[in-house]
């Protein structure tokens, strides 16, 4: 028997999430749930509905919450008193506190609930991820991320780091299955907003991984890379084309005395092919089945979307209070 998912939200997130919703295997896509006047009768095939009780009504399984971050605490609160299970997309919400409430109502309800944070499911970094696990690096030095690119339009209840570093917060500690212990920040608001629009931030993981990110939305061209650096070499994943490429370091006897100096040359550069299966495919795909089995199986948990969000603020605060006085 299929499940009966529907959709909280038709924005830009949201009609992919319809896309993804419609063809899923073991599932039929029932309704979406939008306030906004002027959205289609259907998508997909499946009624735009104005009413959330409505859509409940209609006996979902669960929902894909793909509305503005300041709705997710009082739509998910809405979904679990009805036993709904929820994908929220990410961030799982605007606050540390609201994120703990909802942590804290499914866990209590039993429902399963997953957050959005895709890029765990691009192939770079999941290969990436699996080559760490089988010591291709070794110890892991450092982890490097840069995500830029244009001001979308969309946004406007979150600056960058909660819309766009929360990617990179959620990845450098899942590639390296550590946590983050320390982090520290430095931001800058240039466009006029009301929150921050860049980014650079710096952090310490529980296994003394260091790790950078550069985050904007003043960058007139794309970037999402990821340069894991350790101590038999390098992986770069760049996640816009998923490609990861492997740099060795060099075997060749260096000249200066190891006593001395220990560095690195140049070795073998490898890029690996790789299964592309789009990230949101498989992250839904990863969501249905844990909805089937009744707990968290292969998602990014509410748990785990919190320390998220938790971590997120500390980096606004720091980027707000460090200053020097001159």
């Amino acid at each position: 028997m299929a499940l009966r998912a529907g959709l909280l939200g038709l924005g830009v997130m949201g009609r992919n999430h319809a896309r993804v919703l419609a063809s899923l295997e073991g599932v039929d896509f029932v309704g979406v749930f939008d306030p906004a006047p002027n959205t289609p009768d259907h998508v997909f095939d499946a009624p735009v509905i104005h009413d959330l009780d409505e859509l409940i009504d209609l006996g979902i399984s669960y929902a894909v919450v793909a509305a503005p971050t300041i709705y997710h605490l009082e739509m998910g609160k809405k979904l679990a008193e009805a036993g709904i299970h929820a994908l929220v997309e990410k961030p799982v919400a605007s606050t540390a506190e609201d994120a703990i409430a909802l942590r804290d109502l499914y866990e209590s309800r039993g429902l399963v609930g997953g957050v959005g944070h895709i890029e765990r499911y691009n192939p770079a970094l999941q290969a990436a991820r699996k080559r760490i696990e089988d010591g291709q690096l070794g110890e892991i030095y450092q982890i490097a991320t840069r995500r830029q690119g244009p001001f979308p339009g969309r946004i406007a209840d979150v600056g960058v780091i909660k819309d766009l570093a929360t990617h990179d917060i959620d990845l450098t500690a899942w590639v390296a299955q550590q946590e983050f212990v320390s982090v520290n920040a430095r931001t800058a608001h240039r466009s006029g907003r009301a929150h921050e629009d860049m980014v650079t931030a710096v952090g310490t993981l529980s296994g003394g991984t260091i790790t950078s990110h550069v985050v904007n939305w003043l960058t007139p061209f794309k970037e999402r890379t990821t340069t894991i650096t350790g101590e038999k070499g390098v992986l770069v994943a760049d996640t816009l084309t998923g490609d990861l490429t492997f740099y060795e370091n060099g075997r060749i006897e260096v000249s200066w005395d190891p006593g001395e100096f220990r560095g690195v040359s140049e070795g073998d550069v490898t890029r690996y092919a790789l299964d592309r299966k789009e990230p949101l495919l498989a992250e839904h795909e990863a969501f249905r089945d844990s909805v089937l089995a009744g707990e968290a199986k292969g998602i990014v948990t509410f748990a785990e979307g919190t320390r998220v969000v938790e971590i997120a603020e500390q980096l606004v605060e720091d980027g707000r209070t460090s200053r020097i006085d001159a």
